[in-house]
């Protein structure tokens, strides 16, 4: 007896490495981001490289001698894999892979990236080169495919998988993940996933492609940057577009106590609401929170994340503000937008605005009366700033003659105002006036 199972096990291993069957079938465990060297002989491109930016589960940005890239940054997409969303929609396991992807590469000794030929390729995006990406945990230890592996754990869908140069090692990685029932194979819900009702995406999305979610119940995070008028302003950072996003989101007065403690500036928060086109001040919010005390884990609630942020203030020229442009990357195609169309909401800072003249709001029964707006100059270029009803330390509000004259530095949210765009500033402590 113990001789035959002696011999069904020789057998079931000579199969497995013949490719017969896939090696999971005996239970062991398998390593096939080991199975194949880094073959640093062979004729495709090679390159060792240093992490830039984190971008997803199969999209990194490296460092690289301006030689092999002009610029030093080789934007890498991974082939033979397409793991799930993060930077769009957000897709069940997107996280989870693009978490792996960054604990493998940033605790790595060294990286190499190889080509799929002698050249460097780019993909169908024109703007991202296909790569194969190897990893090296320690100086003594050698080089594993990171392609493989995301596939073999199943925390990525084929791409062109098996048409490669490592196609039979992919395939037997895909193989695994699907017999051994792992991640997106499981049949089981994604932990870090919301199962709710709304569409579960980035504020990078939803403020590229706003008309898409007119109407629609969506979700996402942001860092709140200024609470003002029943609303508060998110924020939140995209590194592949190195840019940060921001919305306008409207609480209403139907929030109290928890709920408004969520949106507490600082917080970083999960926002569930419905995007909707202002008219009235011709801008996207979202709107329709709600928060559930008894259910406070519930996916159609606001929730807090963490806290302690500040705003970025990131600085930004006139130039840039009025005349800047942003492209974006999507999966097949790229997109172009006026810079400030996209900073809508986020929080920037500018120096040096000579104050030429100022507009008083005079208004007894509206909230605006006081606010300024002013006109100032920067070279040649104009840039307009608003106020909102601004008071010194003794409550006395502060006027014209504050600001007249000077030469200021300030720091606000970039918003929209009869077809213009403008930097609104809430605070007196924003403005600071040059001596």
């Amino acid at each position: 007896m113990k001789t035959m199972q002696r011999f069904l096990i020789l057998l079931l291993s000579v199969l497995c490495l013949a490719g017969i069957i896939p090696a999971q079938a005996e239970g062991q465990d398998v390593d096939l981001a080991a199975a194949i060297p880094l073959n640093f002989a062979s004729e495709t491109a090679k390159q060792q490289v240093t992490i830039k930016t984190f971008i997803d589960g199969d999209t990194v940005h490296f460092f690289v001698p301006e030689s092999v890239i002009p610029g030093g940054v080789l934007k890498a997409r991974f082939l033979a894999i397409n793991t799930p969303e993060t930077t769009g929609k957000i897709e069940e396991y997107g996280k989870k892979a693009a978490e792996f992807t960054r604990s493998k590469l940033e605790n790595a000794h060294s990286i190499v990236l190889e080509s799929e030929t002698s050249a460097w390729q780019k993909d169908s995006t024109g703007d991202r080169y296909l790569a194969w990406v190897w990893y090296q945990e320690a100086e003594d230890q050698p080089y594993r495919n990171l392609n493989i592996e995301i596939l073999q754990l199943g925390l990525a869908k084929p791409n062109s998988s098996a048409n490669n140069r490592y196609g039979d090692i992919c395939m037997k990685a895909i193989d695994f993940s699907k017999v051994q029932k792992l991640n997106l194979y499981s049949g089981q819900k994604d932990p870090d996933f919301y199962y709710g009702d709304a569409i579960e995406l980035t504020l990078k999305e939803l403020r590229s492609n706003p008309d898409a979610y007119n109407g629609k119940k969506v979700a996402f995070n942001g860092i709140i940057t200024m609470n003002s008028n029943n609303s508060v302003y998110l924020e939140s950072y995209d590194a592949e577009a190195d840019q940060y996003f921001g919305l306008s989101v409207y609480y209403g007065y139907g929030l109290s106590g928890k709920g408004l403690e969520i949106l507490a500036v600082g917080n970083e928060a999960r926002i569930v609401g419905t995007m909707q086109y202002y008219e009235a001040g011709g801008t996207w919010q979202v709107s329709g929170l709600t928060y559930r005390m008894m259910k406070p884990k519930d996916p159609g609630n606001i929730q807090k994340l963490s806290d302690g942020h500040q705003p970025a203030y990131v600085l930004t020229t006139p130039e840039t503000f009025l005349y800047g442009k942003v492209t974006l990357q999507g999966e097949e195609s790229s997109q172009e937008f006026d810079y400030a169309q996209l900073a809508v909401a986020t929080s920037i800072e500018m120096k040096d605005l000579f104050v030429e003249s100022i507009y008083t709001t005079q208004d007894e029964d509206s909230s605006s009366n006081g606010a300024m707006t002013l006109l100032c100059k920067a070279g040649e270029h104009t840039i307009q700033v608003r106020t909102a009803v601004l008071y010194d330390e003794n409550r006395a509000l502060i006027g014209e003659d504050a600001y007249l004259g000077k030469t200021i530095d300030v720091r606000g949210i970039v918003d929209y105002f009869e077809g213009a765009y403008q930097i609104k500033v809430f605070l007196p402590s924003a403005i600071t006036i040059h001596q």
